[in-house]
């Protein structure tokens, strides 16, 4: 069961605050509903606003690119990966907590069916395909620290190029992953998928 909803600084969400995120949701939803059925550049703004409820102007107070809403937040998903990454045990090796924040990023989907049509369209929309390559070369930029304080304390040796190697090597088997995992149209477990990529690569 869920826990009551908090705020940023730990208290019981308001009505105003529960009232937003229902808001959020029902346009999030309506977006990937419609990308799904009609595809994402097909789609136009206006469409989503009004099949929302909403009026454009709101919608862009909750989002504030297309792109986002068919992501959701990018900058929580980051930070999510991040943040997991740093908060693995010090004995925890580099692709241990890389491993650690993919599962954490995967499980902000809100559901198995919802993750599977956002992959979807990320592999089958040339452009968002284009969206992700920058989003994804920042997040590897924030992780560049973290990982090489973790591959350093492993005596693994800390050179710029090969922490960039371990990183990109984790995001390449995601994309693997996940483009197998759309392929065969969500059977089996990403994570899975993703360790199977990993052990090919290391072994």
């Amino acid at each position: 069961m869920k826990q009551e909803a908090k705020t940023a600084t730990g208290a019981s969400a308001t009505l105003w605050d529960r009232t937003r995120r229902l808001a959020s949701q029902e346009i999030l939803d309506t977006a990937l509903r419609l990308f799904t059925e009609q595809g994402y550049d097909e789609t136009t703004i206006a469409q989503i606003a009004r099949e929302a409820g909403v009026s454009q102007r709101t919608l862009f107070r909750y989002f504030g690119t297309k792109e986002d809403l068919l992501g959701g937040d990018q900058h929580r998903f980051g930070q999510v990966l991040t943040d997991t990454v740093g908060e693995q045990p010090a004995e925890a090796g580099a692709w241990e907590a890389l491993r650690a924040g993919v599962a954490a990023v995967l499980a902000l989907h809100d559901s198995r069916e919802q993750a599977l049509q956002r992959f979807r369209l990320l592999h089958n929309t040339p452009s968002l395909r284009a969206g992700w390559l920058e989003k994804r070369l920042q997040f590897q930029e924030d992780l560049l620290p973290l990982v090489e304080a973790r591959m350093e304390n492993a005596g693994a040796g800390s050179a710029e190029p090969r922490v960039r190697a371990v990183i990109a090597t984790a995001f390449a088997c995601l994309d693997a992953a996940s483009m197998t995992w759309v392929g065969n149209d969500g059977k089996g477990d990403i994570m899975d998928l993703y360790d199977e990529c990993l052990a090919a690569v290391r072994g």
